[in-house]
């Protein structure tokens, strides 16, 4: 996957702009949000997306975007934070309860650094946003060789981010995919951060412009003719 959508269940998008989105070229889509989550509102947006083949991640931050009928679960692990809560004490609480019933296969983790200090997620769970690119880089190893996380997602969350640490990060990441999400609101800025993350998340430009959203994903088409 080169391209993933990231969208909101607590902003309203009409069937016909999600109907834009599945057909733009994505490779994909999660659904997760910070705040004002609630079920009803994940599993609408879910059964908008249900026309696609394409694999759709709810990324569970918060009880109401565990659906059993979904194929892919996204858990966050917040490694830029004191906060034990962020790392693994929501998930151990969850796992107390649930443990028997969750389909460990559906799952997959991914190590967060997020960066942008005005951020919701960024006040919510806490984190360290004022870091050098060295500290990026040894989350990033720590990701990949202590915690062996299947995914280290740099999260700029609304902010466009410093592509020189972007590159940074790609150079020791091997086995660990990296995804880079935050402040992509056009086609060159998604076709400049895709040169080093294997994976680019467009997320509030979606809402801000459809067209500019759909753009993003047009790039890796342009690639493949």
């Amino acid at each position: 996957m080169k391209h993933l959508f990231k969208l909101d269940p607590a902003k309203n998008l009409p069937r016909n702009s999600v109907t834009k989105l599945i057909h733009s070229g994505t490779d994909g889509f999660i659904i997760g949000g910070t705040d004002n989550l609630e079920i009803e509102a994940v599993e609408n947006l879910y059964e908008l997306l249900a026309e696609t083949d394409l694999p759709i991640f709810l990324e569970v931050s918060d009880e109401s975007m565990i659906l059993p009928e979904a194929e892919h679960f996204l858990i966050p692990v917040v490694l830029n934070t004191e906060n034990s809560k962020w790392t693994h004490g929501l998930h151990k609480e969850l796992i107390k309860e649930l443990g028997d019933f969750i389909p460990w296969k559906r799952i997959t983790s991914e190590g967060y650094v997020i960066l942008n200090k005005d951020a919701k997620v960024a006040q919510l769970t806490e984190a360290k946003t004022d870091l050098t690119d060295e500290d990026i880089i040894a989350y990033a190893r720590l990701a990949e060789n202590i915690f062996r996380l299947p995914i280290f997602y740099v999260e700029y969350s609304g902010m466009y981010g410093d592509p020189e640490a972007v590159r940074k990060v790609s150079e020791v990441l091997s086995d660990t995919e990296f995804w880079y999400g935050g402040g992509i609101r056009s086609k060159e800025q998604a076709a400049e951060m895709a040169k080093y993350a294997d994976t680019i998340i467009v997320g509030n430009i979606i809402y801000e412009d459809l067209e500019k959203a759909l753009e993003t994903a047009t790039i890796f088409m342009e690639k493949t003719v």
